[in-house]
């Protein structure tokens, strides 16, 4: 079992977020070269100026049936990143979690340089 971390930023208007959590759960999955059906459990959050839908709605529309969904609202933080979308994903896997690849896109990549490539 692996723990897959990623993060987004993203607009506050439904289209946008669906499309930017979709690529942001696709990067994931290729990757880390897993199936939908890998996937055990996603823990979405959203910053507090994102409220247009919740992101787990964009797995469901990938196909991610079986998997447990939770949204959650991030933790505000004084001069934290705005409009970011985070996931964390429990999967099944023989990889080892020292090989995860972690996925930080767009302004997100900030969060964690060191995951960055």
């Amino acid at each position: 079992m692996i723990s897959i971390r990623g993060a987004i930023t993203t607009e506050n208007n439904r289209e946008t977020m669906l499309d930017d959590t979709e690529n942001l759960l696709k990067e994931i999955l290729v990757a880390n070269d897993l199936e939908q059906e890998d996937i055990i459990q996603i823990t979405f959050t959203a910053t507090k100026d994102l409220d247009a839908v919740y992101p787990a709605v964009a797995a469901r529309t990938l196909g991610i049936k079986q998997a447990s969904l939770l949204c959650m609202q991030e933790m505000y933080v004084e001069g934290s990143l705005a409009k970011c979308i985070r996931v964390m994903v429990l999967a099944e896997s023989d990889i080892k979690q020292r090989d995860v690849k972690h996925i930080y896109l767009k302004e997100a990549q900030s969060l964690r340089k060191d995951l960055v490539k």
